[in-house]
């Protein structure tokens, strides 16, 4: 049986929020930052001291660097306050100088907003939860339209937080004051918007659908990473502008000169080369250091030090023999759009599944990715050979593809419905034609 919602838990039209108390400062001001092997020590000899569970977050230099690592760590804890952890400039090796901290975290539950996006930079210094609970998917469940930090803790709270550093380069140092200012409010209000989302999930019923989400959102990391894309290159902006095999070779060959010189230096890969600038590369596929130099961005002093490195990439492409498919196979089932001409039974089968899917979602207010895997939705359309019975058969699919089961309990009466009405309709369209 679905939850019936609670009107604390829609976003109504029209509907306007208070405008929200603003919250500049941290209430016990700007923690100290603790850098040194010492006073990371007494920062977990003060949380140690806190009760209640931990309100953690990371920041990192997505943009400006290779790595995904954390290169700030705040912790909040009842009766503890507030700590800024510096894990890259203590001069020691990361798992034995934040060892303390990891210990003491792992005593009680975490509280972070997107999760996914934190956990894997505080597992590689050792730091795992053994609970958890993430304030933006609870969000999601809920049905709220809107899941980022700043919204929430306006909605629910009536505070606004002072934003503005979440996309800084993290890996600078020092770290000016205003960036701490923003990093320690990040965690400053993660405690009390975990009570307040819970209070709203607790009244529509969802509780035991979120304890499931984050549990295996916290032990996604246990059961191995998922395999990496094969041909990484092909998430190159523009690509569609290449139009043969020749081309994508040279995107491809450029594009790995590029990811291993960002790589090596520790640098985002667009900062050092551009996508655009591939692109435009592959297309002229120019031979000599001045027919580079006339393309867009080449002509810059620090390229043309590389040119001979980017020609190197472009001949390489020219003389392979290993020359990438126009589409990029895949170990799954083809883009839906093509479903019409090669399989139209699982075309309607992905339709009529949509279709109910899509009223689920609305009748429950939980997106339907988060209602189950659009992936797994669309393998199962695409493999279903028929059952006898059909909901054991999706029943099983669905656990064995690792939805929840709250999810399977909502889904699987729906989809197996969906996928039979979709073979009854084309055993019946064939039949008359």
């Amino acid at each position: 049986m679905c939850p019936e919602l609670s009107p604390r838990g829609t976003d109504l039209p029209g509907s306007t929020e208070p405008d929200p108390t603003p919250l500049m400062h941290p209430a016990d001001g700007i923690p100290e930052l603790s850098v040194t092997v010492s006073q990371i020590e007494a920062a977990a000899a003060l949380l140690d001291h806190g009760t209640g569970p931990f309100a953690v977050d990371a920041e990192r230099a997505s943009g400006f660097r290779y790595s995904n690592r954390a290169y700030l760590i705040q912790i909040r804890r009842a009766g503890a306050g507030t700590v800024l952890i510096d894990p890259v400039s203590h001069g020691g090796d990361p798992l034995t100088v934040l060892r303390p901290v990891a210990e003491v975290l792992g005593q009680g539950e975490w509280i972070v907003h997107s999760a996914d996006q934190d956990l894997p930079c505080l597992a590689e210094v050792g730091m795992r939860p053994s609970a958890l609970y993430d304030t933006e998917l609870a969000g999601r469940l809920a049905g709220f339209d809107r899941v980022n930090l700043a919204t929430m803790v306006q909605r629910l709270l009536g505070l606004g937080l002072a934003k503005g550093h979440g996309a800084a380069d993290w890996s600078r140092r020092p770290l000016p004051p205003a960036w701490l200012n923003y990093a320690a409010l990040d965690v400053e209000l993660l405690i009390e918007l975990r009570a307040a989302i819970s209070a709203v999930l607790a009244e529509q019923g969802k509780t035991r659908w979120a304890t499931e989400e984050f549990e295996y959102l916290r032990t996604l990391g246990e059961r191995g990473s998922p395999p990496a894309r094969r041909d990484r290159w092909r998430r190159t902006s523009g690509l569609h502008r290449v139009r043969d095999r020749r081309g994508l070779a040279a995107v491809r060959e450029l594009w790995l000169a590029r990811d291993r010189i960002a790589q090596r230096r520790d640098i985002a890969p667009r900062r050092i080369l551009p996508d655009s600038a591939i692109i435009e590369a592959a297309i002229a596929d120019p031979k000599t250091i001045d027919d580079l130099a006339a393309l867009p961005v080449f002509g810059g002093r620090n390229q043309r030090r590389s040119a001979a490195l980017w020609l190197a990439a472009l001949e390489a492409a020219r003389e392979s023999r290993d020359l990438p498919e126009e589409v990029e196979q895949t170990n799954g089932p083809p883009p839906p759009a093509r479903w019409g001409r090669r399989k139209p039974e699982a075309a309607a089968r992905l339709d009529a599944a949509r279709t109910a899917l899509a009223r689920l979602s609305q009748r429950v207010r939980v997106p339907i990715e988060n209602l189950v895997p659009p992936d797994l939705v669309r393998r199962l359309c695409w493999e279903w050979e028929g059952a006898s019975d059909p909901v054991t058969a999706v029943e099983e699919y669905l656990r064995a593809g690792q939805a929840r089961a709250w999810q399977r309990e909502l889904v699987v009466p729906i989809l197996a419905a969906a996928v039979t009405r979709a073979a009854d309709t084309g055993a019946e369209t064939d039949e008359n034609s």
